[in-house]
């Protein structure tokens, strides 16, 4: 922006509300007649408000709710701004910014004053805003104006640039988290979680970070170590510096879904300028904006940051989606993971986490009466077991095995309490959900035997699929398990798709006059392929019965939960409790 030109921001002074609506019926005629019936018989006449035996009349703008109120505000105003020399000129329903040399964005403004009053508006000088590089304008016009250098200027809730503005927003959003992680310590620790993850992290940055060049900003770094901070009080855990980057990872790449700011800014203002630059041609036709600057800026730091491992900017229509952007960023914080890890345990523990569902608990809303909320203990048994933090000091099982830090010992005692009642859970659950299917079934069928005599979990008493009933088995592994960790710490999955072949081996007899599907779950998260299939099935019919098309994910939810909550039940088997009554 030149010396000489500035860019003002204008105010309305209660501007839905003070539109005149034979103007305003007007341009609904002239723009859209198709609807002009509708909005005649709405507006023609005031609108009644009743208060404790009074009426009051509303002569004046559209109605507050109206759905189209938007639309017959913009129809009205915009000729005004269509009659405007300005170079910039644009707004978003009553927010009007004009740009250009001082003199004639004076007389714009005086343009707007002057036919503003014809169709109901008026402004408010105390509320707009005069910004130039110097901040100070000796024309009368912006004499009431609050006048703004560039550095400290905002539109729309977004700083402008790097300067005043930037450092004052990012300064709140740390604020506003600090206050938050207060608070969210006061809640039930899925609640918190839930909170910090969809809401109170990156999603409170997201319309800065899009909209602003923000990346490199030393309170990106703030934010994140507060973020840090907030995970270890929620899910009461000390996270190691490599923990604390797999646990900013998305849900599907083995993490907790929080993300780290400073590793999103340059993806997200890349994504946006790719996918508004459209927009922008058609904003700034008239100005000499061919060059970007703040993007050519963002995009040689992204290239120093991924250049080295051979990732080269999404182009075409990828350009445009943030994930294309943020793939290099996750896949080197994955090669960072994977070059720490200390050994198979480790490996195998990252890799099943990593698994499809294997995080399905993480996108479940804790609600109580579906069955859907762990307690804080659950919580932070499946945080510490998807980070492998430090769960507990060292001890021994009353089995008499000895307990490592991180408590995996419980997840394959042969003398766990939870592993029986885990098991009839797992079975109910898919009782439950073909019930909820319409197709009636039976848990463990008299006359279906294998080959030790014991009976499947379950069997559908009508056919399931070519004209054969279906019967089922469940079963759980431990992924950590010895005698699995060679295979699981190179393929994600490979305990429950050992035991899955297993189970079918167990049960050919019936399956020629039968559908066996086994269902093997491991510890970590992992469900066999064939049991995957049954389910994103089931989830369809269930969809065909209730017409919600979320019944598919709920269902692996459900699955996912009782998976982690009873994770946290095998983990405190491995404790001695002694009855305090009874000592005493």
């Amino acid at each position: 922006m030149p010396d000489d030109h500035c860019v003002v921001k204008l105010d309305f002074s209660n501007a839905f509300n003070s539109l005149h609506r034979d103007v305003m019926l007007e341009a609904v005629l002239e723009k859209v007649p198709g609807v002009y019936k509708f909005c005649h018989s709405s507006y023609n006449k005031p609108s009644e408000l009743v208060y404790s035996g009074h009426t009051i009349y509303s002569k004046e703008g559209p109605q507050q709710g109206d759905p189209l109120g938007p639309l017959l505000f913009c129809g009205t105003i915009n000729p005004l701004l269509q009659s405007l020399v300005c170079k910039l000129k644009l707004a978003y329903m009553d927010d009007v910014t004009l740009g250009g040399s001082e003199s004639q964005v004076a007389k714009d403004v005086e343009e707007i004053r002057r036919k503003g009053r014809d169709i109901g508006l008026q402004l408010n000088d105390k509320k707009c805003e005069f910004i130039s590089r110097s901040a100070v304008s000796t024309n009368s016009v912006f004499a009431n104006f609050k006048h703004l250098s560039v550095e400290e200027a905002e539109l729309l809730g977004a700083p402008l640039t790097v300067g005043t503005a930037m450092d004052s927003a990012l300064s709140r959003r740390c604020d506003d988290l600090a206050r938050a992680a207060t608070r969210l310590g006061s809640i039930a620790a899925h609640d918190a979680l839930v909170l910090l993850k969809a809401s109170f992290s990156a999603p409170k940055l997201m319309h800065t970070m899009r909209a602003a060049p923000c990346s490199g900003h030393a309170a990106l770094q703030k934010f994140d170590e507060l973020l840090r901070k907030c995970v270890c009080t929620i899910t009461n855990t000390d996270l190691t510096d490599v923990q604390w980057i797999q646990a900013s990872l998305p849900v599907k790449n083995g993490g907790l879904g929080v993300r780290r700011v400073s590793s999103l800014a340059p993806s997200a203002f890349l994504a946006s300028a790719a996918g508004t630059r459209d927009l922008q041609d058609m904003i700034l036709y008239e100005c000499d904006a061919s060059v970007d600057s703040a993007v050519d800026n963002a995009l040689v730091q992204w290239s120093i940051a991924h250049g080295q491992s051979g990732a080269l900017p999404p182009v075409g229509s990828a350009s445009t989606k943030q994930q294309e952007w943020d793939k290099p960023s996750i896949a080197a914080d994955v090669a960072k993971l994977n070059a720490s890890l200390p050994g198979r345990h480790h490996q195998a523990r990252l890799l099943a986490v990593s698994a499809p569902h294997s995080g399905d608990w993480l996108h479940a809303l804790p609600i109580s009466s579906c069955g859907l909320r762990l307690d804080d203990e659950a919580v932070r048994v499946a945080v510490g077991l998807r980070l492998g933090a430090k769960l507990c000091e060292p001890h021994q099982c009353p089995c008499g095995a000895k307990v490592g830090p991180e408590g995996i010992h419980g997840l394959a005692c042969r003398r766990s309490a939870g592993r029986t009642t885990r098991h009839h859970a797992l079975n109910d659950l898919v009782y439950r959900a073909l019930g909820r299917a319409n197709i009636p079934a039976v848990k463990e069928p008299v006359g279906l035997l294998r080959s030790d005599g014991k009976r499947p979990d379950g069997l559908t008493q009508i056919p399931w699929q070519a004209g054969k009933c279906m019967t089922w088995d469940v079963t759980v592994t431990d992924t950590l398990a010895e005698s699995y960790l060679l295979a699981t710490s190179s393929t994600a999955g490979a305990a429950a798709e050992g035991a899955a072949d297993r189970k079918e081996l167990k049960y050919q007899s019936l399956a020629l006059t039968h559908s066996f599907v086994p269902m093997a779950f491991e510890t970590f998260g992992p469900i066999n392929s064939k049991g995957v299939d049954f389910f994103n099935t089931l989830g369809r019919r269930i969809s065909a019965c209730t017409s919600d098309m979320r019944e598919t994910a709920f269902l692996f939810q459900r699955l996912s939960l009782t998976i982690q909550r009873f994770n946290a039940v095998c983990f405190n088997g491995s404790f001695c409790f002694k009855n305090a009554d009874l000592d005493s």
